[in-house]
């Protein structure tokens, strides 16, 4: 599946909002607790499991990063926004960066 169709099906999950006006917090502020969750587990897994990633274990930490894509797909959505075209402008930062040796430092206009 691509971006495109995972956006287009995801779209049909999605409950909305009950407050119109803070739709787009409500979206950003589920994949910054999405993400946070993905770190918990990864926290966990040196705590809990001595650092040992077993598959049982990846599959929970890949359920909570498909949450992050969720949320990621509908905020996409909100702002009228292609997912795959984000996703591919991204790629386009990153090779521009890596062709200019700027893959390290600081800021986004490296």
């Amino acid at each position: 599946m691509d971006f495109k169709e995972y956006q287009e099906k995801s779209k049909k999950t999605d409950l909305g909002t009950i407050i119109e006006k803070s739709e787009i917090a409500y979206y950003a502020l589920g994949l910054t607790d999405e993400a946070g969750e993905v770190a918990g587990k990864i926290k966990k897994l040196y705590r809990d499991k001595n650092g040992i990633l077993d598959e049982e274990y990846k599959k929970e930490i890949a359920k909570e990063l498909g949450d992050v894509i969720w949320y990621l797909s509908q905020l996409c959505t909100k702002l009228g926004l292609n997912f795959e075209e984000v996703a591919d402008m991204n790629i386009q930062k990153l090779y521009n960066r890596m062709d200019r040796n700027k893959l390290k430092g600081n800021g986004d206009n490296r």
